[in-house]
């Protein structure tokens, strides 16, 4: 695991399961737009949340691209799942802007529900076609954009699918927050 520190907010960057990471209040769903299981990240957290998240999430159901929603969290370690609809690359116009507001989207819900720590997958880079290195820089620009704005957010963790991915959002990170 690789951490940056900048004011009071913390980053991490690990490869690994988003669903185990009880140790966060938050869990970001990169979600369809019924926010229904579907595959990839949210199969993978509705799975492990049970039936009753699939319930919850439809009722706010659908989203569009950069909209975020928050649930609790049912049979997961965590307090909550925000759901957040990325952009389909090629498809869902302005990309990057749509991506940004994603991130921005969720840290508003994790700061209105007074979340301390939340993890993010790398959304849109799967069934999406975003491409890693572009939605890294927007997802660690959107941040580093937002952490003014952020008081009750003290930890983001980016929990990232392969060694390649996580390679790229470390080196990213340590240009755009200037780690030595």
């Amino acid at each position: 695991m690789d951490k940056i520190k900048i004011s009071e907010l913390e980053l991490e960057f690990i490869q690994g399961d988003i669903v185990k990471q009880a140790d966060l209040d938050a869990i970001v769903n990169a979600a369809n737009a019924e926010l229904k299981m579907g595959g990839g990240v949210a199969g993978v957290i509705h799975r492990a949340a049970g039936p009753e998240l699939e319930k919850e999430s439809s009722s706010l159901a659908p989203i569009k691209p950069g909209e975020a929603v928050i649930t609790a969290a049912y049979q997961l370690e965590n307090d909550y799942v925000i759901h957040t609809l990325g952009p389909v690359y090629g498809v869902d116009k302005p990309e990057a802007k749509l991506l940004a507001k994603c991130y921005q989207n969720s840290l508003k819900l994790a700061e209105k529900n007074n979340i301390e720590s939340l993890a993010f997958p790398a959304i849109s880079t799967g069934a999406f076609n975003y491409p890693i290195e572009e939605a890294a820089v927007v997802a660690l620009q959107t941040i580093k954009d937002e952490i003014d704005e952020l008081n009750s957010v003290k930890l983001i963790r980016f929990i990232l699918y392969n060694e390649h991915d996580y390679n790229i959002y470390k080196n990213r990170a340590e240009k755009i927050f200037e780690v030595d």
